[in-house]
């Protein structure tokens, strides 16, 4: 698993978080590989892009956030990118979900930053 990363993909619904996510990444000099709204189109980005990253809105619409996770997770990319479930949600609402994903945590939206992903992901990698 990795200390951080390198390269990232943002799976939301919501144009203006997207925006806001990039921008947050790429200052931290986080290429941001590319943004998906469906399960599909992030399945397709992860096996052609192979970011590190995948962070992935846990509420899509009409689609679950934990099935991006879990088909992301048995895609068969060659590296298995570490992936984040973010929410506005209260992560409470959440918590047995996300421990029974294949999600490496959570973050809240408005939490979001460089800093929190790193602490996270250096978190997992010492638990591991």
């Amino acid at each position: 698993m990795k200390s951080f990363a390198r390269s990232c993909l943002i799976v939301d619904d919501s144009d203006a978080f997207c925006l806001s996510a990039r921008r947050i990444l790429e200052a931290t000099d986080v290429t941001v590989v590319g943004t998906a709204s469906t399960l599909a189109q992030a399945v397709e980005i992860v096996l052609g892009a192979r970011p590190d990253l995948v962070l992935v809105d846990i509420d899509l619409g009409d689609e679950s956030g934990f099935d991006v996770v879990e088909a992301i997770a048995e895609a068969g990319a060659e590296s298995r990118p570490s992936i984040i479930l973010v929410s506005t949600h209260d992560e409470d609402d959440f918590a047995d979900l996300v421990e029974s994903s294949s999600a490496v945590g959570f973050l809240p939206k408005f939490d979001l930053s460089a800093e929190s992903i790193r602490t996270l992901l250096t978190t997992v990698c010492r638990d591991t």
